[in-house]
């Protein structure tokens, strides 16, 4: 974990204070529409876009925001394992059970103020479920809980999850790798979020080469 949480293994490194400059520029990004809720996610590969939603969520839940941080890649579920936590139940859950609706089963993090919500049992029809009206509820009930809830979704272009749940939350934020990530595939991804009328925050750069100047 400490290698990929880097907002905990190394705080005052530059990509630390890069993920709070993201963190208080998506904050500030529009008064009038301001971010509460929104997704993650990538073009076509994984690119980084699990391990930059967990740090980020570092970075809100240590400005004193309660911040839920949910595995909404119910594929290829990944954030129990970044915090090293069992999945158990999770996301799933609360689209089958009522009691889940009742109360999430929420997973306290090292870091004050910030939950996990994982994935929880993988279904065969993530799809299906992204479609499924009570997703809305689901939203709300996060809401009620937290000031800042982020999904950590699979990439655009792979599966339709990304868009589907983008388009009920206050946007999505492409996460764009150098020298991994193909431009051609990151416009691709931009132009099926505006197809489907889904809100684009902007792109993240990582594993970008760290300058020699100490700012």
């Amino acid at each position: 974990m400490a290698d990929t949480l880097i907002t905990l293994s190394d705080p005052r490194s530059p990509a630390s204070e890069a993920y709070r400059t993201l963190r208080t520029n998506l904050m500030q990004l529009d008064p009038h529409k301001p971010v509460m809720a929104f997704a993650i996610s990538a073009a076509a590969n994984a690119d980084g876009k699990s391990s930059a939603a967990a740090n980020l969520a570092v970075t809100f839940a240590q400005s004193g925001h309660k911040t839920i941080l949910v595995d909404g890649d119910l594929r290829k579920p990944s954030q129990h394992t970044l915090w090293g936590v069992e999945s158990g139940r999770g996301l799933a859950s609360l689209f089958t059970d009522d009691s889940a609706m009742a109360q999430p089963p929420l997973t306290q993090t090292k870091v004050d103020n910030l939950w996990l919500l994982t994935a929880g049992s993988t279904t065969s029809s993530p799809s299906d479920l992204f479609g499924n009206p009570r997703l809305a509820d689901i939203i709300g009930v996060l809401k009620a809980r937290a000031h800042y809830i982020i999904f950590d979704t699979p990439p655009v272009l792979a599966v339709s999850d990304a868009t589907v749940l983008g388009g009920k939350l206050d946007g999505v934020l492409l996460i764009v790798r150098a020298g991994a990530t193909r431009r051609d595939h990151t416009q691709r991804a931009r132009e099926a979020l505006e197809r489907a009328h889904v809100r684009v925050l902007g792109a993240a750069l990582t594993n970008a080469p760290r300058e020699n100047s100490k700012y």
